[in-house]
């Protein structure tokens, strides 16, 4: 165990001090199966103090001058910039993810509270038109106590994405981070403790997803909750959240399509392809599942696919030059191994990969080989259940319409790509695809000023720019007439 590791907090950061607990769970790196740390659980008081400290600490927040708390912010994107370094550390031990990964990664939060510190001076209100006498105003307030729940893929952008607008519109949060990643959570609480955030203002509290879920849902001071993770259990959240009515943003499942038309820049595409794949070795929730090719071009995509994928180098992501990690737990491992028996079972054809990495690099770890399957079909698992992970399922088309129909044939609506050159292909693609975010000839669809989230069953609510600052307020209308 490393000393950034060694040195870290493991206990709950409730009312700006670090609590113990009478339980603890191990924390495993998914490289070499080893414990790597212990974490506190909270019990059932712990959460609920928590979430009356939050609700204790935002009339304050939310009544401070708008310099001072984005002066907060601001430090808080400074120190996640100055310790890029041990918290990509952190993450990678923790996650798997290589270690240049995990330190964008990292950037990318700061990015995020410099972006929201922004736009919180940029929450206008509006002065409609009026009758004689009246002045009609509508102001933008902060809704309260957040709850956010976080995923292990991304352990620290997730929390940096949803924390930062939270807070900059004048919220408070408690934060219940996944039990598989908590150590870059309260790597980043301790600086939040470092910029002096005010006590209360910002919360954590890991253990039981359910019990923790079901206290943010049902308790009457939550009054949001962000949450990213599978669909059902984000409709779980949404059903036990009815009775208290709160608001609400879901970012669910996906199943993204890559298409790559006949007049497609065949190298931009498998360039573009095995970038947003890879990344994290497809344990994303924007990565693409099914690879829609047409047939004219197939077999020059195909090679060149074959060759970048074989030349992927696999193993721990604290080596330099690894470019892909290990899965996060076994249930990943086999949850692929199924889909690519059902797969082959049924007539696809297993170009490169297809099996657990073995070795004395791998025997302890979760590693999988990068994997294309040729020839799968609307029959397979695959076609329609998520992939999370390193397998390439490519599916052949003769028209545009033909590939966008099998495209938009899924109930997910999250993230989609295409790679054409045609004017009218292009815009055939970017009307007709069925996705809250399209990518076309380009895969960097997340960034601090473009929104970010989906339709269908990947959820509702958007992340990141101006509409995501906006999910955590609410909307006053107030008509005063001069007497």
């Amino acid at each position: 165990m490393t000393e950034s590791i060694n040195n870290l907090k493991k206990d709950l950061y409730i009312n700006g001090q670090w609590m113990t607990t009478t339980d603890y769970k191990d924390v495993i790196n998914p490289a070499t199966n080893e414990v790597i740390a212990q974490v506190a659980q909270a019990s059932k008081e712990q959460v609920e103090n928590a979430i009356q400290t939050a609700h204790d600490a935002f009339k304050h927040w939310k009544s401070l001058e708008l310099k001072e708390r984005t002066t907060y912010l601001h430090k808080i994107a400074d120190l996640l910039e100055e310790n890029a370094d041990r918290l990509a550390e952190i993450m990678t031990i923790e996650q798997g993810k290589p270690i240049k990964e995990a330190r964008l990664e990292v950037l990318s939060g700061a990015e995020s509270f410099r972006w929201n510190a922004e736009e919180a001076r940029r929450l206008y209100g509006e002065i409609i038109p009026a009758p004689n006498d009246h002045k009609y105003e509508v102001a933008y307030e902060p809704v309260g106590v957040v709850g956010a729940i976080t995923p292990w893929n991304f352990p620290s952008g997730m929390i940096t994405r949803k924390l930062a607008p939270a807070l900059a519109a004048g919220n408070t949060v408690v934060l219940k981070p996944s039990g598989d990643t908590p150590l870059s959570a309260l790597a980043i609480f301790e600086l939040f403790e470092q910029a002096e955030l005010p006590k209360g203002v910002a919360n954590i509290v890991m253990g039981s997803s359910k019990d923790i879920g079901e206290a943010f849902t049902t308790s009457k001071l939550v009054k949001k909750i962000t949450f990213t993770g599978s669909t059902p259990i984000g409709k779980t959240l949404y059903a036990q959240s009815a009775d208290t009515l709160k608001k609400m943003s879901l970012e669910l499942g996906g199943h993204a399509p890559f298409i790559v038309n006949d007049d497609a820049d065949i190298t931009a595409a498998v360039e573009g392809l095995m970038a947003a794949k890879f990344r994290n070795n497809g344990q994303v929730c924007i990565a693409p599942n099914r690879i829609f090719v047409h047939e004219s071009v197939k077999e020059t995509f195909l090679a060149q696919l074959k060759e970048k994928v074989e030349a992927l180098k696999v193993g721990n992501g604290l080596e330099v030059d690894t470019n892909v990690g290990p899965l996060i737990r076994e249930d990943a491992i086999d949850k692929i191994k199924k889909q690519i028996v059902n797969a082959t079972d049924k007539g696809a054809t297993l170009i490169t990969g297809g099996h657990r990495l073995t070795g004395d690099a791998y025997d302890n770890g979760f590693f999988f080989q990068p994997t294309i399957l040729d020839n799968v079909n609307t029959t397979m698992d695959i076609f329609y259940e998520e992939t999370f992970g390193p397998v390439v399922p490519i599916i052949t088309f003769t028209t545009l319409e033909e590939a966008i129909s099998m495209a938009n044939d899924s109930e997910y609506g999250l993230a989609s790509y295409a790679f054409a050159k045609d004017g009218k292909a292009i815009n055939t693609l970017a009307t007709n695809l069925e996705y809250g975010m399209v990518g076309i000839n380009a895969v960097a669809i997340s960034n601090p000023e473009t929104p970010f989230g989906g339709v269908k069953q990947s959820g509702f609510g958007r992340e990141n720019s101006h509409l995501g600052i906006k999910e955590y307020v609410t909307a006053k209308f107030i008509n005063t007439k001069f007497l």
